[in-house]
């Protein structure tokens, strides 16, 4: 078989079964597939798209991702700080990503809809110009994260200290902005 995948289509495939994927995958598009804590280091991901798959507990160590998107899926302990950071281009619509890691990634305008982050790890990522659209970040975790020029307007349950994150020109709405102050021990 060929290491090199081009424009095809996985439908319904459940890769924990013994389906191995080697190689690079450029403009695939894996639905509705299981990879339920399967191995996909050192793959090669380009212009591919996951909708309604599982890859929750996946291992990404040197995976890379460039312009993928992640529609529908169910990522919890997506840990993707071990990827692959060259070229790192990914968005995500109305995922799951509870317990992940993006520690250290450079995710400057990386795009977030309807994505649940509870208990994500952002310390030290760079977020500048990203955009959250209603996205919940219950007990995500912000440290020394760069949020300059992200729009966080419409996502809620955050909890920034701006002591300890680059927050110039960061758009929130007044709605959201306790999750600013919340480490004052201020009530509003």
């Amino acid at each position: 078989e060929s290491n090199y995948h081009f424009e095809e289509e996985f439908y319904q495939v459940n890769f924990t079964e013994n389906k191995t994927l080697y190689g690079d995958y450029e403009s695939c598009k894996f639905s509705h597939c299981n990879f339920n804590a399967i191995d996909l280091s050192n793959l090669k991901f380009i212009d591919c798209e996951f909708i309604e798959c599982n890859l929750s507990l996946v291992k990404l160590n040197e995976t890379s991702f460039q312009q993928v998107l992640f529609k529908d899926c169910k990522m919890i302990g997506f840990n993707l700080e071990t990827c692959n950071q060259f070229a790192l281009n990914i968005s995500f619509e109305n995922c799951v990503l509870n317990d992940s890691s993006f520690y250290l990634l450079p995710l400057k305008k990386t795009k977030f809809s309807n994505t649940t982050l509870h208990n994500v790890d952002f310390s030290n990522t760079d977020l500048s110009h990203s955009f959250f659209m209603n996205c919940d970040f219950s007990n995500a975790i912000f440290d020394q994260t760069d949020l300059r020029q992200a729009n966080l307007k419409t996502s809620y349950n955050f909890r920034i200290n701006p002591n300890d994150n680059q927050l110039k020109g960061a758009i929130f709405s007044k709605d959201n902005l306790e999750g600013l102050v919340l480490h004052l021990g201020i009530k509003i």
